[in-house]
């Protein structure tokens, strides 16, 4: 399934290429993935030859149960989309061919990324990738199309992932002991992984910006240029894959947990701006920005509330909006100002927005969607966008973001402009989507527990 929404990069490879990959034995294994409401890359390894004689040009596919499972691929009731009453069938994974890509971290590999249809043909709603698409064509009918950058932390480890698994995940050995803030030692320290990152992920199609240390032990952020949201969110997603298995092979581990430790959170800041579909600004003009800007932000704002469990989606997002910690308590906005949740970079053609709230673990599919969503809202119903912060937004009396997932849920729920947007099946399923998570968090007994109480009470 060809897609028309992005410029290709010229690292990208055509179905040609493909081919020829293939019939000379440069390739012999395809990667069939598509992004689950986790954010995790799901699919499939095809031989290289059945991939040309049987996938290319008609998809694979795949169990609908992939849109309705745990984080531990357990089964759970309560989906429309699947359930033993209706005997778990299949989906589509329809290929776009303007996602094939090298994997530099295997062998011989590559992949292609694939949208999720119905056996009518018609896109799974709930599937992430289809709910960017939806706000992609609505912007497209106003004119417009979104481009975006996301700016995703993670914490490295010395330990590997089956040593990390084995000690429960605790006391494990950070990459750097001290806070690498911009540190050229501290990042040294790390760059043969990190150089190894930049690299494979330039080999496989992304524009990489640059590495640099961050505040917590052994944290770290790669950045990338921005891109049309399509091609941002599918980058991220093959990034993250990536970087965890190139960490795999070296001996080490990393997480993109929104709060891994007591220290700083994991952040995935990202920054989007309209353009007309020529290419032309939208949000600023004779030295300002535009009405159609502010209204945008506005909408952001708005819906910010109502839409975090797309930007906060797991219980241990909560844990990073704490204040002080520059990661958002306050729905506000100002330009330059890190410790509001929306904060204005740029001028002319750079002019954008940063939404500060996502976390390490946001889906990008569903970050992005909310952000279109909540932005085309305020356009269509001309907001006013309210003043800005200046100074400090943890001391003002603005709107708190959500502290629970409980508390995201019920606003997500409650939603007339989610529905609007996204439609009631899709609202639904992700309502039930923090049911299980809170669900399970509430019958767990966690360390914190057994520290205070297996012998004190």
């Amino acid at each position: 399934m060809s897609t028309t929404h992005h410029p290709r990069n010229p690292r990208m490879l055509s179905v040609e290429q493909v081919r020829e990959l293939i019939s000379s034995g440069e390739v012999d294994t395809v990667i069939v993935a598509f992004t689950d409401m986790q954010g995790r890359l799901q699919g499939k390894y095809l031989h290289a030859q059945y991939f040309v004689d049987h996938a290319l040009g008609h998809g694979v596919e795949g169990c609908n149960y992939l849109l309705a499972v745990d984080t531990d691929m357990n089964t759970v009731d309560g989906y429309a989309i699947s359930s033993w009453e209706s005997g778990y069938g299949d989906m589509q994974f329809a290929l776009d061919d303007e996602t094939f890509r090298w994997v530099p971290w295997l062998e011989r590999t590559i992949m292609v990324q694939c949208d999720l249809l119905l056996a009518t043909g018609e896109h799974v709603p709930m599937s992430p990738r289809s709910m960017l698409r939806q706000q992609i064509e609505r912007a497209a009918d106003h004119g417009w199309k979104a481009v975006a950058g996301t700016e995703l932390e993670f914490v490295v480890y010395r330990d590997t992932y089956e040593q990390a698994w084995e000690r429960g995940y605790r006391d494990l050995t950070p990459a750097n002991q001290y806070n690498v803030d911009y540190s050229i030692v501290g990042s040294g320290r790390v760059e043969p992984l990190l150089q190894r990152i930049r690299t494979d992920m330039y080999a496989a199609g992304m524009v990489v910006e640059s590495a640099k240390g961050e505040c917590n032990f052994g944290q770290h952020e790669i950045g990338f240029l921005f891109d049309d949201v399509l091609s941002t969110a599918d980058n991220h997603s093959v990034y993250k894959t990536g970087a965890k298995m190139i960490a795999s092979s070296l001996g080490q581990s990393l997480t993109f947990m929104a709060k891994p430790n007591e220290r700083e959170g994991n952040s995935c800041h990202i920054h989007l701006s309209l353009r007309g579909l020529d290419d032309s600004t939208v949000f600023w003009a004779d030295g300002q920005r535009t009405a159609i800007y502010d209204q945008f932000i506005a909408g952001v704002l708005a819906t910010m509330r109502e839409f975090t469990l797309f930007y906060a989606p797991n219980i241990n997002s909560y844990k990073r909006f704490a204040v002080g910690s520059f990661a958002p308590t306050a729905v506000a906005w100002g330009i330059d100002n890190r410790t509001c949740s929306v904060r204005l970079v740029g001028e002319g053609a750079g002019a954008r927005l940063e939404n500060r709230l996502p976390g390490g673990d946001t889906n990008p599919y569903l970050a992005v969607a909310a952000m279109l969503a909540g932005g085309l809202y305020g356009i269509e119903h001309k907001l006013e966008l309210e003043p800005m912060t200046v100074g400090s937004a943890y001391d003002t009396d603005a709107q708190h973001v959500p502290v629970t997932l409980r508390e995201a849920r019920d606003l997500f729920a409650a939603s007339d402009i989610a529905r609007e947007a996204f439609g009631q099946k899709v609202v639904d399923h992700y309502v039930n989507f923090a049911d299980i998570e809170i669900r399970d968090f509430d019958a767990a007994v966690t360390d914190w527990e057994l520290r205070r109480g297996f012998e004190r009470l």
